[in-house]
């Protein structure tokens, strides 16, 4: 006799043969009712925006954990972290010029540890990396958010290469993980280490995209001028859209695998 199935194991195999449309539908009512729900319990929502800072760090402590306890860097992408540490020292760069706050501390700390792991990648694990399955060629993604930040930026009173730097970290921040979910799905299974940090930069980007949300909503739309005018206010925000869908697949899988009690995530075709 077959053990009853758990109530989130029956939602996710509904969810799970429900057509494309029909999941982004979902993805998207559910992260409305996130957002709602965060609106509800967190008051100042401010603290949204640090606590994704933080948890996008707590996400790099757990691959200095990995590099340190286990001496292999296999199943990490080194585009990646590259391209992390690009978009974070533009954004650095852009904080002491634009304005200086503790999340330019954040930055600073982020940044310091990406180039540490950069470093071990490159230096003292080069034996271990995967460089085979790393073959995302990272210029389709630095040029055009290069290109698109010369005619979408923001339109204050700031210095224009200032603002052009600001909109290519944010651009670049959108896509700055598809290297590393390449890797992943080129090798299919995900160790705990890589999947928990992976997801770790899920739940910061959703954080972060809630905080503006949020933002949007408490100054009932004046938040967007304040940003800019024309297609900037709409491309910043659609930048946020875009880390939250590349991610939002693997998370699903992520939990579900967690909930199933499994230690090493294996992704199916088309995944990540």
């Amino acid at each position: 006799m077959k053990a009853p199935k758990r109530p989130i194991q029956v939602v996710a195999s509904w969810v799970r043969q429900r057509p494309p449309k029909v999941k982004a539908f979902l993805v998207v009512i559910t992260g409305m009712a996130a957002i709602m729900f965060l609106r509800t319990v967190v008051h100042d929502h401010d603290y949204l925006f640090v606590t994704a800072e933080a948890v996008h760090a707590i996400g790099i402590s757990v691959l200095i954990y990995k590099l340190m306890k286990e001496r292999t860097c296999s199943g990490l992408s080194l585009k990646s972290q590259e391209l992390t540490a690009l978009f974070l020292a533009v954004r650095l760069y852009c904080s002491f010029i634009m304005e200086y706050d503790i999340h330019t501390l954040l930055d600073s700390a982020t940044l310091i540890t990406t180039l540490w792991v950069i470093y071990m990648i490159r230096f003292k694990l080069t034996s271990s990396y995967m460089g085979a399955e790393d073959n995302f060629a990272i210029y389709y993604v630095v040029i055009p958010c290069a290109v698109l930040s010369l005619f979408i930026h923001p339109s204050t009173q700031h210095h224009l290469l200032n603002r052009i730097c600001w909109a290519f970290c944010v651009y670049l921040e959108a896509v700055s993980v598809l290297p590393q979910l390449q890797v992943m799905q080129n090798n299919k299974i995900v160790e705990p280490f890589t999947a928990q940090y992976v997801f770790a930069l899920g739940i910061a980007r959703f954080l972060s995209y809630a905080h503006w949300v949020l933002q949007v909503l408490d100054t009932r739309g004046r938040l967007l001028t304040a940003l800019g005018y024309g297609m900037w206010p709409s491309m910043f925000l659609l930048s946020e859209i875009v880390q939250i869908f590349i991610l939002a697949d693997f998370c699903y899988y992520y939990i579900k695998s967690v909930v199933g009690g499994h230690l090493v995530l294996r992704l199916l075709p088309g995944v990540a």
